[in-house]
């Protein structure tokens, strides 16, 4: 034993081991950092002999004629292709000699010289441990998985240009890099040589002198020649009766079994998105801390309940509709899919959860397709909740979804292993977002339950072999508590599958395919649950409303409301020959408040009053018709919305109309549902959760010039859904005809509008008001 006079001061404190015949001359190359002296010092103490050059002291002619019996390559500042002096040639010269070893920047010349690329990794870390995770070989050997190990850096190798000659040997498994993250250590396939991107050295890094230890007693150059360092010493832990094969958050039950080919096919898909991910972390703008940034500024979209929405369902099982253009086992589905298209159709057919399949090559999703369902559900009452569905293994993927607009998302139990399923879960939740947790077996059933899962999701589809089994979720049943919702997943084509788990008690059901095909999305879902939704939707109400424009007495508002007008409207823009003073308008707000409509509001059924969805201008339209009294609207022109607000208060007005440029997103700004005024090539008129109606009509209304209705049916036809509010040269005697020529489009115009129509002289003549309104009112009663 060497006399150093060295001591350890780390935790374990371990004395100095006997000294190694064959770590008789190692050459230790300083890459100029601080810790260079701790890695010196841990090798005396585990007997070796060492002589330290700095990299740019020495040559490698010198090195050579050392004739040196390892080399380690300490850490240091900058990148391994300019700051390493010579030590990228070293390495290049002595792989297959002899045992080779780097420390951090060490590593990253291991990496580099072998052809990988070492970059940025989203992450600065200055003394931080992380549990490390490992292969049990090399260096590893008689090492504890998650273990604290210390790092010092910013910059490692990627996996995307892991060159074909080294293997992953270590990685994270907590923390912001999920289960197997950013790469921790490589072992050349073939030579000698390891590398570490943490720091074995630190004191704060546990068994730290046991790595080096393990490294100064390999030999020669190649593996062959180190057998039992290439083997693992640690036997894999069964979970719940299962063998798992772990990999940093993978995890393979195999219930005793190899694993299938079949099986690989999920595995390969977990190591493509992992690969992918941990590229995306590396891309400005899409950086774990850049995604952070965003959710900090509370810019991602509003959220629904999962749970509660899952629970508030049209049918006696609640519909989880899935987009998915493609699948492993059933190939190409349906490519020309537009993803918020079929959002839409599913959320007025009575879905409560959508799922939106985000994996690209498999599936051919995207975030982008879960972004834009999200937004094309935006405004719809009772909306459905957004489900991620995807392989999920990290939490840089769950703050993705929430930013796109999830409100949750899927954990796969197979797909990981029970820490990272907890990780995982937890911080879902702490986004608001209750995961749907998926099994497959009574023991993943019993993970789940461990976990506290309150939605679980049974596969029908077994993942090993892909064979569907539409029974696996009545047998899983009697597993779980009454609170917690089962959804059965997978393999669902008709309402004879959905029989048993009405009857078994099941919560919900995930359809993917068959709604994907089906040509008649709500004919399908109507069928498929029963027929009759639970509480059932009236037919569509045809009632048409009127709006009398440019109202400039009480006594014409009087009136009009007295004839069964719905809405009056003032013009509130100076200038304007219509525009009323504010005495005036205040007079006839007073009217409108006390003046009681002649015709009684019908009781009616609209999809938003129930436990469906409905298309955002069904429902504003439906709100108006539900009203009382008459509603006052004042018209603004190209004003600021200080003074549309301060015209709302002062007025009472029921409803704002904006008749200029005035930009969509006031409408969020004003209290009160706003009308906006489009033409027919104007953007936005089709836009749900801002006007609660647009109206069609000239640029500056009040014209009397009628609008070409050609081009009013193909703005209804481009526009599904659309409901808006007509005017242009309506009167007494014509308005009943231009209804009719709009043919199948008539039920989408929810009111009318007249300003010039009733009027004589340029003043509103009282008889040509009742006429007006009479004519509406018979021409709706003849097409209810």
């Amino acid at each position: 034993m060497q006399d150093s006079g060295l001591v350890d001061h780390s935790p374990n404190n371990p004395g100095p081991s006997s000294q190694i015949a064959t770590a008789s001359n190692l050459v230790l190359i300083d890459n100029y950092d601080s810790f260079t002296w701790n890695v010196y010092q841990y090798l005396i103490l585990e007997g070796a002999t060492v002589t330290v050059f700095r990299n740019d002291e020495t040559t490698l002619e010198k090195l050579i004629d050392l004739k040196p019996t390892q080399l380690v390559f300490s850490p240091g500042p900058g990148h391994p292709d300019t700051d390493a002096g010579i030590s990228c040639e070293v390495i290049r010269h002595f792989a297959g000699q002899i045992p080779i070893f780097g420390v951090c920047m060490g590593e990253q010349c291991i990496f580099s010289v072998f052809g990988g690329k070492v970059e940025v990794t989203g992450e600065i870390l200055h003394g931080k441990t992380s549990p490390l995770r490992h292969d049990a070989k090399g260096i590893y050997q008689g090492l504890a998985q998650d273990i604290p190990v210390t790092r010092y850096h910013s910059l490692a190798g990627t996996h995307l240009s892991l060159p074909d000659s080294l293997e992953v040997t270590s990685w994270i498994s907590g923390g912001p890099d999920g289960g197997r993250g950013i790469i921790m250590g490589v072992r050349h396939k073939r030579y000698v040589v390891e590398g570490v991107q943490f720091h074995p050295e630190s004191i704060l890094t546990q068994d730290g002198r046991l790595m080096l230890k393990n490294f100064l007693h390999l030999q020669g150059g190649t593996w062959d020649a180190n057998t039992p360092h290439r083997k693992s010493t640690q036997e894999k832990k069964p979970v719940h009766g299962n063998t798992s094969h772990e990999q940093g958050g993978f995890a393979s039950k195999t219930n005793g079994h190899q694993n299938s080919k079949q099986e690989s096919i999920l595995h390969k898909i977990f190591e493509h998105r992992r690969h992918a991910v941990e590229a995306q972390k590396l891309v400005p703008s899409q950086r774990l801390s850049d995604l952070q940034a965003s959710y900090n500024l509370s810019i991602a979209p509003p959220q629904v309940p999962f749970i509660d929405r899952l629970r508030r369902s049209a049918y006696s099982l609640s519909l989880m509709a899935e987009i998915k253009r493609a699948s492993p086992s059933k190939g190409i589905i349906s490519l020309d899919t537009c993803a918020p298209r079929q959002a839409r159709d599913y959320a007025l057919a009575g879905a409560s959860v959508i799922s939106v399949l985000t994996e690209p090559e498999w599936f051919k999703g995207s975030i982008d397709d879960l972004r834009a369902v999200r937004q094309s559900l935006e405004g719809i009452p009772n909306r459905p909740a957004v489900l991620r569905k995807e392989f999920i293994f990290d939490e840089y993927q769950i703050l993705e979804a929430r930013l796109a607009g999830a409100d949750t998302v899927l954990l796969i139990v197979k797909m990981l292993d029970e820490e990272t399923l907890q990780r995982l879960y937890r911080y879902s939740q702490s986004l608001g977002m209750e995961p749907l947790v998926e099994v497959n077996t009574l023991d993943e059933m019993d993970i789940a339950n461990d976990l506290g899962a309150q939605v679980i999701g049974v596969n029908n589809r077994n993942l090993t072999n892909f064979d569907v089994d539409l029974d696996t979720t009545s047998r899983l049943m009697h597993k779980v508590t009454k609170e917690t919702i089962v959804c059965a997943l997978s393999g669902i084509s008709g309402p004879e599958d959905v029989a048993a788990y009405r009857k078994n008690g099941v919560g919900a059901v995930l359809v993917g395919e068959a709604l994907m095909r089906a040509k008649d999305t709500t004919a399908f879902v109507h069928d498929l649950l029963g027929g009759d939704m639970a509480n059932g939707i009236s037919p569509l109400r045809n009632d048409l409303l009127v709006k009398i424009c440019g109202t400039r007495s009480p006594e014409a508002a009087k009136v009009a409301i007295e004839a069964g007008a719905d809405m009056i409207g003032m013009i509130l823009v100076e200038g304007r020959t219509r525009c009323v003073s504010n005495n005036t308008a205040l007079a006839i707000s007073q009217v409108c408040k006390t003046t009681k409509k002649v015709r009684e509001r019908k009781a009616m059924i609209s999809g938003s009053d129930l436990k469906s969805s409905a298309d955002f201008f069904e429902h504003t339209s439906d709100s108006l018709r539900q009203q009382d009294q008459a509603l006052l609207v004042g018209v603004f022109r190209n004003q600021s919305l200080d003074y549309v607000l301060s015209q709302q208060r002062a007025l009472s007005l029921d409803l704002v109309q904006l008749h200029g440029s005035e930009p969509i997103e006031w409408a969020s700004l004003i209290p009160v549902p706003v009308i906006r005024r489009f033409g027919f090539e104007e953007p936005g008129i089709a836009r749900r959760g801002f006007h609660a109606l647009p109206l069609l009509d000239s640029s500056l209304g009040g014209t009397g010039r009628q609008l070409d209705l050609a081009q009013v049916q193909q703005t209804l036809n481009d526009n599904d859904g659309l409901q808006v509010i007509l005017a242009g040269g309506l009167t007494p005697d014509s308005v009943s005809n231009v209804l009719d020529q709009l043919c199948d489009f008539r039920h989408r115009i929810t009111a009318v509008d007249v300003s010039s129509g009733v009027e004589k002289d340029g003043v509103q003549d009282v008889d040509k008001i009742r006429a007006f309104v009479s004519a509406v009112k018979e021409s709706s009663a003849d097409h209810s």
